[in-house]
């Protein structure tokens, strides 16, 4: 029989895992994505088994064990998928008290449950309990080994249709990146841009410089404060607690348009202004030596990943799963450290102001390429355990992850069901806080993760960014920069 068995798996296809994909794998950076998705009908469970059947289960990832034989390194091996073993439904009380509540202690739970290593990593939960934002729920559980955030985001995003057009796959949208002139006739045109790329070159390399100097002296030396939003030791241990808001999508893009930014400039200064409000609040009721004045000068930083592989896009992934074809995937990605301005500002603009600049200097920086090598390359001179020291190292000295996906322009349905929200978060690794903030049709559902042995009051914290975003709309109305919007 172990003939047999050894045979069958020679004739099946394997892959390799990649750097980042055994970093995820290790037992110290056990990380995991959870998407809750609140449907507006009650949940159809043979009709998502189904519909799983013809998608999901057709990634190779998805369809894949994950096999560490000693004297081996780690690799995929394609195995016969059987849905039914992914899909958990759990009996719900239909007189429950607090389904809201429920919903929480329920995802709360699932972070200290191993994930089964003889199937693929991944595992599909119904719930059929009706609170204030959905009638049912779907909450898809995901090993972070398996693709990196963006990704797996793409791919749940190919399993969904338009509920305008059952058989239109959404709509996302994508910012173009464009550099250099509009026209290129002229001699004085030219010249002009040739100094443009010389400074931006001058620009992009001094910026550089001085972010792997910081990078490095972050893996050594440097630790953000001590904050009321700083983990302990063994953080990742502790079963988070998941919290959202969901805002308005049209009230980001008024502050947006009237301050010619970017969305993710906006839900940074709103996360900026939100932190604000929770640490000054933090430090009265401790009535700690620590005045308001002093959280200028507060060091607080997230550890952000930055996917660094081009991204295969829905209608790619959906045309692979109808096919069962190949296509580009797997984790790769670097870190970038992104430092938060926290302090009562009198005008509330300011927050955003400072979070373009941030943004801005980010993005004329080549920190993500950089960490991603030299992380590759401490994996391949000193092994997976001295990689995952440095990785650690990294995230125990910042304060938080902080990430913003772009999701569909209109609402969709998932195998039948209409959504009225989608809520990802991510949970393993040794931060208290995470904020996520995802777009969805006209909506903004922000998410929290939070250690509550640090941060016991999550939805304390959600509720300050949105009374943040009401105090950043209310000062563009008020000024009437809303006039600018087009």
């Amino acid at each position: 029989m172990g003939e047999d068995k050894k045979t069958a798996r020679e004739t099946v296809e394997e892959e390799p895992l990649s750097p980042c994909s055994r970093l995820f794998n290790s037992p110290d950076f056990n990380c995991a994505i959870i998407v809750t998705m609140g449907s507006k009908v009650k949940g159809d469970t043979p009709a998502i088994i189904h519909g799983l059947e013809h998608t999901l289960v057709n990634h190779p990832r998805f369809s894949s064990i994950l096999e560490m034989n000693n004297g081996k390194k780690p690799r995929w091996v394609r195995t016969k998928v059987k849905v039914e073993e992914h899909v958990i439904v759990p009996d719900v009380d239909p007189d429950i008290e607090n389904p809201d509540q429920y919903l929480e202690d329920y995802i709360s739970k699932l972070t200290t449950i191993p994930m089964d290593l003889s199937k693929p990593l991944w595992e599909m939960h119904l719930l059929g309990v009706k609170t204030s934002n959905a009638e049912s729920y779907a909450i898809l559980k995901i090993h972070h080994s398996l693709g990196d955030g963006m990704s797996l985001m793409s791919l749940l995003l190919a399993c969904t249709r338009k509920t305008s057009d059952p058989e239109a796959l959404p709509t996302v949208a994508v910012h173009k990146k464009r550099f250099g002139p509009s026209c290129n006739s002229g001699f004085f045109n030219k010249i002009w841009w040739l100094f443009v790329g010389l400074w931006f070159i001058l620009r992009l390399l001094f910026n550089t410089f001085v972010d792997i100097l910081m990078f490095a002296l972050t893996i050594f030396v440097l630790r953000d404060t001590e904050t009321p939003l700083l983990a302990k030791p063994g953080s990742e241990l502790i079963p988070k607690r998941f919290v959202h808001r969901i805002i308005s999508f049209d009230d980001v893009k008024l502050v947006k348009n009237a301050m010619k930014m970017t969305v993710n400039d906006v839900l940074l200064g709103v996360t900026q202004a939100g932190l604000s409000r929770y640490l000054s609040r933090k430090y009265d009721q401790e009535a700690t030596p620590k005045s308001k004045e002093s959280m200028r000068r507060i060091r607080l930083r997230s550890a952000i990943m930055i996917n660094l592989r081009p991204n295969a896009g829905i209608e790619a992934l959906a045309d692979m799963m109808a096919k069962k074809s190949k296509c580009r995937w797997g984790n790769l990605f670097g870190y970038i450290l992104l430092p938060f301005s926290v302090g009562l500002e009198t005008d509330p603009l300011e927050y955003v102001r400072q979070a373009k600049a941030t943004i801005d200097r980010k993005k004329h920086s080549l920190e993500a390429v950089f960490s991603m090598a030299f992380f590759k390359l401490i994996l391949k001179v000193l092994g997976l355990k001295a990689s995952v020291v440095l990785v650690r190292k990294v995230i125990h000295s910042t304060t938080l992850s902080f990430s913003n996906v772009v999701g569909p322009k209109e609402e969709i349905t998932f195998h039948g069901h209409p959504l009225n929200y989608i809520s990802p978060c991510v949970f393993g690794h040794p931060h208290a806080l995470t904020l996520h903030f995802q777009t969805y049709a006209n909506k903004v559902i922000i998410s929290v993760t939070a250690d509550p042995t640090v941060i016991p009051d999550p939805h304390k914290m959600c509720d300050d960014l949105v009374e943040s975003l009401k105090m950043i709309k209310a000062a563009v109305l008020e000024r009437g920069l809303y006039e600018i919007e087009v």
